[in-house]
């Protein structure tokens, strides 16, 4: 009798596995959304696919599971069998943690609003993986809205609870939505996946340990740049892509108290925010050699001078500050063998991108804004930012372009995969653009 019950038991808990399994249904078939929030195509087939892969195999787990279930049963089988069923239980949990975590994304889209909003962000962060002339296995972007103060990515084939991750997946902050800021949170998010694709950061950090060798008493700053050397990558891809609206972004991000501005932790993979910003403002002198860096560094040093520190943190500040600027030329003359010869700077083409050239196709645009959405997205964003750097678009005007910018790159998508043509230039949407950027 016992032993009845027992297999009862289990059967029914196994049983009710495979019910709770018929419960997860595709994303496409309970989530509501307009065409154009929806993530792209390729980006909703990977993620359909993934879970419907993961679904099989735990279903066919626990129907095995039942099978055994059926075969005669003693004492330390039915010990076992019991054992089986917690695990089977586990990789179930593991199996809702991976789909909690594309609902988090994927629900947010049927928000008025906010879902074509993240669409078009979807656009501008899988236009910041495109290498002009170089065919990058890019994966499919998708964004989402979350609390807390920084943006953050799960790359695409990284591990989730179950397998690798079919999409990159960039978490922006609410309070990000607002003005140029997001922009900068953007590309720099996307360039952690960039580096990935790339893999320019082994050879980087070969040239690291190899400076920690030869810096005798330097040996500590060199050992912190190469701690720090993931995230001033990603800074420095965002640079690349916009300019000093990278910069100005991250000031708006690490613009906190003085003790975490100049808090220096030999376990914390992000620099020390001080730092930080005029190593990005040094990356944007070496690539874009213009006097708008040394006037956001100076700006940046007048926020927070450095008074009242200890002499030990004084001192390590001003050896990393004097190291800034050989580092700066190490990341803007390196050369990935996946760029084939070329630099960073050289392959995003970065000539169309400097000042001058984003004040020019500022004021082309400034009266018909429909010209600004047919430009690649990156670029467009560089060119508001710029024109917020300059004074010369307040925050109100950047945050209407932004929003109208959003829906034409979400809507001009829906039209490309509908067709199955590539995207054209312009916006063909009828919808009413912006009088002039000002």
């Amino acid at each position: 009798m016992p032993e009845r019950a027992a297999r009862r038991l289990l059967e029914f808990e196994g049983r009710a596995l495979l019910t709770r399994l018929d419960l997860l249904e595709p994303f496409a078939a309970r989530d509501p959304m307009v065409a154009a929030a929806a993530p792209s195509r390729v980006a909703r087939h990977a993620v359909d696919r993934y879970l419907a892969a993961e679904i099989r195999r735990v279903r066919g787990q626990v129907q095995s599971y039942l099978l055994q279930l059926e075969k005669d049963w003693d004492e330390p089988g039915g010990e076992m069998l019991a054992r089986r069923l917690i695990f089977l239980r586990l990789r179930f949990n593991s199996l809702l943690a991976d789909f909690d975590t594309f609902d988090d994304v994927l629900t947010q889209r049927c928000q008025t609003h906010n879902g074509v909003w993240l669409a078009g962000l979807d656009v501008a962060a899988s236009d910041g993986l495109v290498v002009p002339g170089l065919d990058l296995p890019a994966p499919p972007v998708v964004c989402y809205l979350d609390r807390g103060h920084g943006a953050a990515i799960r790359r695409a084939r990284t591990r989730l609870a179950t397998g690798a991750n079919p999409v990159a997946i960039v978490r922006i902050p609410r309070e990000r939505m607002v003005g140029g800021g997001i922009a900068s949170s953007l590309l720099h998010e996307v360039g952690h996946q960039a580096a990935a694709l790339l893999d320019f950061l082994p050879p980087l950090r070969t040239t690291l340990q190899a400076k920690q060798v030869l810096a005798g008493e330097e040996r500590p700053v060199w050992r912190l740049w190469e701690l720090w050397i993931s995230e001033i990558v990603a800074d420095f891809w965002a640079v690349m892509q916009l300019g000093i609206t990278a910069t100005l972004g991250l000031i708006s991000v690490v613009s906190l108290p003085r003790v975490f501005v100049f808090r220096v932790a030999a376990d914390d993979p992000h620099p020390v925010p001080w730092i930080r910003v005029l190593l990005s403002c040094a990356l944007g002198q070496a690539a874009y050699p213009h006097a708008e860096w040394g006037k956001v560094a100076a700006l940046w040093k007048t926020l927070y001078p450095l008074r009242n520190l200890d002499s030990a943190r004084l001192a390590m500040l001003r050896r990393l500050e004097d190291t800034i600027p050989e580092l700066a030329r190490m990341l803007v003359d390196q050369r990935p063998a996946s760029l084939r010869g070329k630099t960073i700077p050289q392959a995003l083409e970065i000539e169309k991108r400097t000042p001058g050239r984003l004040r020019a196709l500022f004021e082309r645009d400034r009266l018909a804004p429909e010209t600004l959405a047919g430009t690649r997205p990156t670029l467009a964003l560089a060119v508001l930012g710029q024109a917020r750097a300059d004074g010369r678009l307040g925050p109100e005007a950047e945050a209407r372009v932004l929003e109208w910018l959003f829906r034409q790159w979400a809507l001009r998508r829906v039209r490309a995969e509908a067709s199955a043509e590539p995207k054209r230039n312009g916006c063909r949407c009828g919808c009413n653009a912006p009088a002039a950027l000002n």
